[in-house]
């Protein structure tokens, strides 16, 4: 088989004649300065000029966020001015400062540059802002700023239906780990006196306990990241009874608490008929969909705050109700003892599956059979222990009625 010969009309004749040639290394001249464009224009085009412009204009209220408050792009209009705050506010700035900083300097570039025209922009700023402060100093209303809307909560002023949802202040969290770390309260009590729902009330006092783990190990924390991050997002923060100003006020609800999980089994649709003298109520509803599902007043996270508006209903006093609540919440917890307590038994028996019976093993003592050795809690017990009857001398027949 002859292998397919390489036609030379193409090919120019140095190639095909040019002996073996050795590789050079290639050698690039140093750069003496990255550029950070790849383009070799070193003019700044329309889109850099319009950045810069917006960057020294609208956009230099975004470089010092407010305190307290988000520094999202929906907060403002296009042409820098808070959407919220009155005609005559403005904010409190270190104009000086700015102005002293960035005065009678120029950029290596020269004139004409974006460098240059970005100090000269921001010192025309300064001294903007230096003169209207000047204007609204001795206006303390003025200056007051109002609380944020849903507006300001928007991060994307294309998206007119996201809103930026708040997340739990450093301050609540700590509360909240207090409560039940240290006070020993119910998740589901804490849950109603600061207004979360159980998951975030559990995964609060779990990453706490990790942060003092950490923090007693010696371990670093990010928290100057953390910081920033709040101080980005709308937070909830801590109402605390404790302090006489907050005297009276109720604590801020973070979300819904009593909200009902959809059941697997209620995503179907059912015709269920029923005569017109029964009273169909929602146990039957459960039952309709599946024998074992609860009504929705039981599977709700709280349903001790559906029996609280109940009562609330039919007249009881304030006494009455709130006696009522601790009686529910002491029963609760000795409930939940009772379960631990048996979780424990069940941990110390240890069973043994055979061919027909299992083989339970169980640590006993002796001194668990008590003084007169008739403890149930004793070994023999149930196998065999004799009754009194069968013994000589033992008195059969009651000598006295007990009314």
């Amino acid at each position: 088989m002859m292998l397919p010969r390489l036609r030379t009309s193409n090919v120019p004749p140095t190639l095909t004649s040019c002996p073996a040639i050795r590789p050079q290394p290639l050698i690039h001249s140093p750069r003496i300065s990255r550029e950070f464009s790849q383009t070799s224009c070193q003019q700044a085009t329309l889109r850099r000029r319009k950045f810069y412009e917006w960057l020294n204009g609208p956009g230099a209220a975004l470089r010092h966020p407010l305190p307290g408050s988000t520094n999202y792009l929906g907060a403002y209009d296009r042409f820098g001015n808070l959407v919220r705050a009155r005609p005559g506010w403005q904010r409190k700035q270190n104009a000086e400062a700015e102005a002293a900083n960035t005065e009678g300097e120029v950029p290596k570039g020269g004139e004409g540059t974006p460098e240059a025209q970005e100090a000269v922009d921001e010192l025309e700023m300064s001294v903007r802002r230096e003169e209207e402060q000047k204007k609204t100093e001795g206006n303390q209303d003025e200056d007051k700023l109002p609380p944020e809307t849903a507006e300001d909560l928007r991060p994307f002023p294309l998206n007119k239906y996201f809103r930026s949802q708040p997340v739990l202040s450093e301050e609540l969290r700590e509360a909240i780990y207090q409560r039940v770390a240290r006070d020993g309260a119910s998740v589901s009590l804490a849950s109603v006196e600061f207004g979360v729902s159980n998951e975030r009330v559990g995964a609060v006092v779990r990453l706490k306990q990790m942060e003092k783990e950490w923090i007693a190990e010696g371990k670093k924390l990010a928290a100057p990241y953390s910081k920033a991050v709040l101080e980005m997002l709308p937070t909830t923060p801590y109402i605390d009874p404790s302090r006489p100003e907050n005297k009276g006020k109720r604590p801020i609800t973070h979300e819904a608490i009593n909200d009902l999980i959809v059941h697997p089994a209620t995503r179907q649709q059912l015709f269920v008929p029923v005569s017109e003298s029964r009273q169909f109520t929602r146990v039957d509803a459960g039952k309709a969909f599946d024998n074992n599902l609860l009504p929705a007043d039981e599977r709700i996270p709280h349903p001790e705050l559906v029996l609280a508006e109940r009562e609330l209903v039919s007249g009881l006093s304030f006494q009455e109700r709130k006696n009522l609540a601790e009686e529910r919440i002491v029963k609760q917890q000795e409930k939940k003892k009772e379960e631990q307590r048996r979780r424990e038994e069940l941990k110390k028996v240890q069973t043994v599956s055979g061919r027909r019976w299992d083989f339970v093993f169980q640590d006993v003592s002796v001194e668990n059979v008590g003084r007169d050795g008739r403890s149930p809690k004793g070994v023999g017990w149930r196998y065999g222990f004799p009754h009194e009857d069968r013994k000589k001398g033992q008195v059969k027949i009651p000598t006295k009625v007990e009314a």
